[in-house]
């Protein structure tokens, strides 16, 4: 056992934050601290490092280990660079080498006695650097860098010039290099790409030590951990197993907590209709009985009734408009930034229904693409076109349209007035909005506030496409998984970019994946990505190589070979959705034949002249459409 906490409690003022908390960690084990925002799972990491003091209980450490703790906000205010800063975590054995060099020097200007001694000297430093991989510190320094998402082009870069999120990357890569015997790690993955969060996975469960982590990433928890540690309501209770264990777990003790509670409730009925019917009696004989039900009854420990399971909760969301089948069509679409092209000749169709995933790297346009689809980012080249009746609400994180001045219960009754009191503070708690918490102005919340605030809003709304970049971000696990259940049900369109594994295993029917500038399709959720994604990516190498190995004329002709293979899919495409249409129309055409011999419409002259005006105008649209297809066979 590397960590015991025994009874810890601690209060700010009279809010009690902790109570009672008791656990262990095992050498080697890897553990983790979930909760809801607010829950107090910093404060009880601090308190395990020693930032805080307990107000009762312990925290014990085994003797001889070491412990590391990463927080959500690292400052690192040196204007070294990024290579040598996380260097720098292994100064010890930079100095041993320059010690080892130095020593080289003398030896090779000694002899006899001296010499020997040098020589030895010299054979006991070897020998320690050696067994701390003294020559593969740079290539692990490398490895841990490109892991978490920096490129060697970045490694000048001095740690000043960088955002507070990179500076936590580059405190997480010197922790890791350190190998405490225990981790302690606050949110790890905030600021990570899908990729450094796979490495890290990685890295995690081969490390020698022990891991005790603060995630609201369910796919990195379902992967790593084997315990989890729920903090609620100040109290922690311990569950065996990985996330959807321990929510599976959780649900189940619930269930019997509340099937003992309604079972004691019964009796405790059955038992007051007993002594009131023995009162009613009115003798003394009877009197006494029932004096002495209720003092046996007043005996009785009382079952607590477990509070009710927030993910109960239900969002539904219902287009009032019902969208045609093709949503977004995207055609040719190239964007770059400062000579970097981000995207060339991209082509996206998107359907009604689907519910399609952005994913890619840090950095390579992925709410780009979403801006230029909402118009608020000009294309280098293409075209992007929306669908019949297609109405599209739109979630990004850096331009809310809020108003500063309302509170946010009237955000939501202003917008909906038909919406009840009960239905808004449901909603708003739905995002993490609860009692007073509704009161608050607008403009007094914080940027991950108002995200969920503006995020709540898009779910009332009545289009039926929405655009999401980042949706899941600032919710809680609780929240995700109401906004989750709401998504799958949803019978709109869907398109959002998101790092989080889990929701998008969730929700996605589609991913594109936006790869060394190409979008590759996968119709399937992020496990069937994760099973698909070498093969594609290999197909993906392969045909740019081939782009690549065509230069001059032959380039020119390579790429006038792809245009046309393009134009051919296009082509194609283009004649299905005719032929969708034709369909369409015709059916359309055969519904109107049979209203107009139905009984009831024979009599009715306004009815059949509406009718045979609407079907000569299918039949006109139908001729039109036919010669349009002619051209296209």
């Amino acid at each position: 056992m590397i960590l015991a906490l025994s009874h810890i409690t601690k209060a700010f003022a009279d809010d009690e934050i902790i109570r009672d908390a008791a656990f262990h960690i095992e050498d080697r084990e890897r553990a983790a601290l979930v909760g809801n925002n607010g829950a107090g799972k910093t404060t009880l990491f601090r308190l395990i490092t020693g930032a805080l003091e307990p107000d009762s209980g312990e925290v014990v450490f085994a003797k001889d280990k070491s412990m590391g703790y990463l927080s959500q906000h690292t400052e690192l205010e040196t204007d070294a660079a990024i290579f040598d800063e996380v260097m720098s975590i292994r100064q010890d054995l930079l100095d041993l080498e320059k010690g080892m060099r130095a020593l080289e020097a003398e030896i090779a200007a000694s002899e006899g006695s001296a010499l020997n001694a040098l020589v030895e000297r010299h054979s006991r430093m070897q020998e320690r650097f050696d067994q701390e991989n003294g020559y593969a510190l740079e290539s692990e320094v490398t490895g841990v860098l490109k892991g978490l998402g920096f490129t060697e082009s970045e490694f000048r870069l001095p740690v000043s010039a960088l955002s507070g999120g990179e500076k936590t990357r580059v405190a997480l890569g010197k922790l890791l290099l350190v190998k405490p015997d225990l981790l302690l790690l606050d949110e790890p993955t905030n600021h990570l790409d899908i990729n450094a969060t796979s490495w890290l996975e990685n890295y995690l469960q081969n490390y020698p030590g022990a891991v005790f982590v603060i995630s609201h990433d369910r796919y990195f928890l379902d992967r790593l951990v084997t315990k989890v540690i729920d903090l609620e309501r100040g109290i922690c209770y311990v569950y065996s197993g990985n996330y959807t264990d321990f929510t599976a777990k959780k649900k189940a003790v619930w269930e019997a907590k509340l099937r003992e509670y309604e079972k004691q409730q019964r009796e405790i009925r059955r038992q007051e209709e007993i002594i009131e019917r023995f009162k009613r009696y009115n003798t003394e004989e009877y009197y006494v009985k029932a004096k002495s039900r209720e003092k046996l009854l007043a005996k009785v420990e009382r079952v607590e009734k477990p509070m009710e399971e927030d993910s109960e909760m239900k969002l539904r969301l219902v287009p009032n408009v019902l969208s045609g089948n093709d949503v977004l069509s995207i055609r040719g679409l190239t964007k770059g930034f400062g000579g970097r092209v981000l995207f060339e000749n991209a082509d996206i169709e998107i359907r009604r229904g689907e519910r399609v995933a952005v994913i890619g790297d840090n950095g390579t346009g992925k709410s780009t693409l979403l801006k230029m689809i909402m118009g608020s980012e000009e294309m280098d080249g293409g075209e992007i076109e929306t669908g019949s009746k297609v109405f599209i609400g739109y979630f990004d994180q850096e331009h809310q349209t809020l108003s500063p001045e309302k509170t946010l219960f009237n955000e939501i009754s202003d917008d909906y007035p038909l919406m009840n009191n009960t239905d808004i503070r449901n909603m708003l708690a739905a995002f993490l909005f609860t009692g007073d918490d509704v009161y608050k102005l607008v403009g007094d919340l914080s940027g991950g506030e108002q995200g969920r605030l503006s995020l709540a809003k898009i779910m009332l709304s009545d289009v039926n496409f929405l655009i999401l970049d980042e949706p899941t971000n600032h919710l809680d696990m609780t929240s995700k998984e109401i906004l989750e259940n709401a998504l799958v049900s949803y019978e709109g369109t869907l398109l959002y970019v998101s790092h989080d594994r889990y929701f998008i295993n969730a929700t996605a029917t589609r991913i594109l994946e936006l790869y060394h500038g190409k979008f590759l399709s996968y119709l399937g959720n992020y496990d069937y990505y994760l099973e698909k994604r070498d093969e594609m990516h290999a197909l993906a190498d392969a045909d740019r190589k081939e782009e690549e190995s065509h230069s001059g004329d032959g380039r020119q002709l390579f790429m006038q070979k792809k245009a046309e293979e393009a134009k051919k899919r296009k082509a194609e495409n283009d004649l299905k959705k005719l032929e969708d249409e034709i369909a369409n129309i015709e059916d359309r055409i055969r519904a109107i034949d049979e209203a107009l011999v139905l009984p009831e419409n024979a009599t009715d002259s306004e009815k059949l002249i509406e009718l045979s005006r609407d079907r000569d105008s299918l039949s006109c649209l139908l001729d039109q459409k036919y010669t349009l297809w002619e051209q296209l066979v």
